[in-house]
């Protein structure tokens, strides 16, 4: 990315994304994306042609050296294109696509993110300013609806707060692969009816579970039997092996389904998009 920075011009910012796309996995891959950033010295050009870097414009906040912030966001676009066409700009630099068709928009919703690592599109007003530190638009965001396996809570068995989930691998391990956001009252009185306290040899025991994505404060958590099904609502931000990076949406307990019947580990989420 340093070495392709100059074909830029001078007095220019960009908002956009880093990332990094996986050819042989044929997806973007964020856990690739950690690995080329702590690579340092000899270790970086290995990973560099393996897995490349990209980046993704999505808006021009400086042009020239002068600050755009206030223009409207359609002025703002246009500047951007002119940039990508004026200097030719291709990989690593990439324009991410815009369209006013809600026809067009929603068909990228739809198909754009069975790529992993594509979660939904933005909405953003044309006449928009950029303003630092504050979400002046909305994400919507692409959610399957699949099943996995309760192996622990955080809160009482009676009220638990949040939903620690597994799947089980291909030799019958079962793999924390995320957590829930916190429960609804009437939720929470639904599964505190369903859970029991694990008994000794959970395969969880001795674990410690982030309180978030890349945080060292850990959960309170207390293990229960790894036997209720829970369906549950997740972006299309999975990491390798099926682990949601944001907390998951509970829906419901699904009494109808065996653990013998949720996705294994690593297999990808199933059923249906909602």
């Amino acid at each position: 990315m340093v070495a392709a920075a100059e074909q830029l011009p001078d007095g220019l910012v960009v908002d956009g994304e880093l990332v990094v796309w996986d050819t042989a996995a044929g997806r973007l891959s964020f856990e690739a994306l950690q690995r080329r950033a702590a690579a340092r010295g000899r270790t970086v050009t290995a990973p560099a042609a393996k897995t490349p870097a990209f980046f993704i414009a999505f808006d021009l906040l400086q042009h020239d050296g002068q600050e755009l912030l206030t223009r409207p966001y359609a002025e703002r676009r246009a500047l951007l294109e002119n940039l990508f066409s004026e200097h030719t700009l291709s990989a690593p630099w990439t324009l991410c696509p815009q369209t006013t068709d809600l026809a067009k928009a929603r068909e990228w919703l739809e198909s754009w993110t069975d790529v992993s690592g594509v979660e939904g599109i933005l909405v953003k007003p044309l006449n928009g300013r950029y303003l630092p530190g504050y979400r002046g638009w909305t994400k919507i965001r692409r959610r399957n609806t699949t099943e996995a396996i309760i192996g622990a809570i955080t809160g009482t068995l009676i009220g638990p707060q949040l939903i620690l989930l597994g799947r089980r691998d291909a030799v019958g391990q079962l793999r924390p692969i995320g957590r829930t956001a916190p429960l609804r009252a009437e939720l929470a009185r639904l599964v505190g009816g369903n859970v029991i306290a694990a008994d000794a040899g959970h395969p969880w025991e001795g674990r410690w579970f982030a309180s978030a994505w890349g945080s060292r404060d850990t959960l309170d958590v207390t293990l229960v039997r790894p036997e209720p099904v829970a369906e549950i609502s997740a972006d299309t931000a999975v990491d390798q092996g099926g682990v949601f990076r944001h907390p998951v949406r509970f829906k419901r307990l699904r009494l109808d389904v065996t653990v013998a019947e949720v996705p294994l580990f690593g297999g990808g989420p199933s059923a249906a998009t909602g």
